[in-house]
């Protein structure tokens, strides 16, 4: 619990005095005031969050976590179990739908195995497996308390390593087949909503199977009673491996003053989890798009954050992150770039 205490106790406020500088300047960009929407408040988060004017962001990464899920033995995915390290070595390759993303927008990928069911020998994949894959949690817990404080503080170390690097950006991802299960077992407990309402069909479950699922997810939650004052214990009993380690990115990210470009749906309850640890995690947050997944609009309006791109995604592994990484560089570059009414010798009335 040491590092997780310590990165807890590095978070604090947002520079206001830069976000006020940021905000002058905007407005005073020639431009209507306020024309360009939330590429302006976008702008000022991120002034807020370094403490610069015009931060230089083009060094980015997004570090993807894969592990396993054991209630896969449920029925409750449609692809196999063995997917979820076919797909962390097709990441690790660039070749998955986040590969051509990420290339496009400049961006590394840092590709983390914390809890594949079996071992992965790739030199793009870092190994730090806490375990192999989580225990079903229809039956019983997903991991010890330890293990969850440990994939937390596994997240924390990795983004840490990157930001020493000189990563000025990072972005969530995951891989694990089943997390969809797992996410909405959390976002259940945290919001006290029943699974019937959030439940979606995850990679293309078929909707004769929806049902037992959601029956899965009521099974989980009874089975484990977590307590939902406490994200860890929660993570514990019916969280997923991936979404721990995401949850110390957003973390890490929020203590060392880095943009946190959250993915989609797996993500955002991460992003919950992290802030139900430090509710200042939240201002560190960029949220890039909406997914499908039936919960994510639930998660989003928990969370209080407002996605920026509604594009009928449901892939994960970090997609809508590398879309977004455009936006918010190009917010940077528009208060950079631009010229001022004064500067441009118009007299605004």
């Amino acid at each position: 619990m040491e590092l997780l205490n310590n990165t807890l106790s590095r978070i604090t406020d947002l520079d206001r005095e830069s976000m006020n500088r940021s905000r002058t300047r905007i407005d005073n960009l020639v431009k209507p005031v306020g024309s360009l929407g939330r590429l302006e408040d976008l702008a000022v988060q991120v002034s807020g969050i370094t403490g610069e004017l015009f931060p230089d962001l083009s060094n980015k990464a997004i570090i993807v976590m894969a592990s396993d899920n054991g209630v896969c033995e449920e029925g409750v995915t449609a692809a196999p179990q063995m997917v979820t390290k076919i797909q962390t070595i097709n990441i690790a390759n660039g070749v998955s739908g986040l590969g051509p993303l990420a290339r496009l927008s400049g961006a590394d990928l840092v590709v983390v195995d914390i809890g594949v069911m079996s071992d992965i020998e790739h030199d793009r994949v870092i190994s730090r497996k806490i375990r192999y894959g989580t225990g079903n949690i229809a039956k019983g817990p997903a991991m010890s308390y330890d293990e969850a404080v440990k994939a937390i503080e596994t997240g924390i170390e990795i983004t840490e390593k990157e930001i020493k690097k000189g990563r000025r950006l990072i972005g969530t991802g995951e891989m694990g087949i089943g997390n969809t299960t797992s996410s909405t077992a959390l976002l259940s407990v945290v919001t006290g909503m029943d699974p019937q309402s959030i439940t979606g069909v995850g990679a293309n479950l078929p909707l004769d199977k929806l049902d037992m699922k959601i029956s899965v997810i009521r099974q989980a939650i009874s089975v484990n009673n977590p307590d939902k004052r406490d994200p860890i214990d929660c993570l514990a009993k019916i969280g997923g491996l991936d979404i721990a380690g995401m949850t110390g990115i957003i973390l890490a990210c929020a203590a060392n003053k880095v943009p946190c470009v959250i993915d989609g749906y797996i993500s955002t309850i991460s992003a919950i989890l992290a802030c139900q640890l430090s509710p200042l995690c939240k201002d560190y947050i960029i949220s890039s798009h909406y997914s499908l997944e039936k919960g994510s609009k639930t998660a989003s309006e928990y969370l209080g954050i407002k996605p920026m791109l509604y594009m009928d995604m449901r892939l994960g592994e970090g997609s809508g992150a590398a879309l977004a990484f455009h936006i918010v560089e190009s917010a940077v570059l528009m208060n950079r770039d631009m010229i001022t009414f004064e500067e441009s010798g118009i007299n605004v009335v």
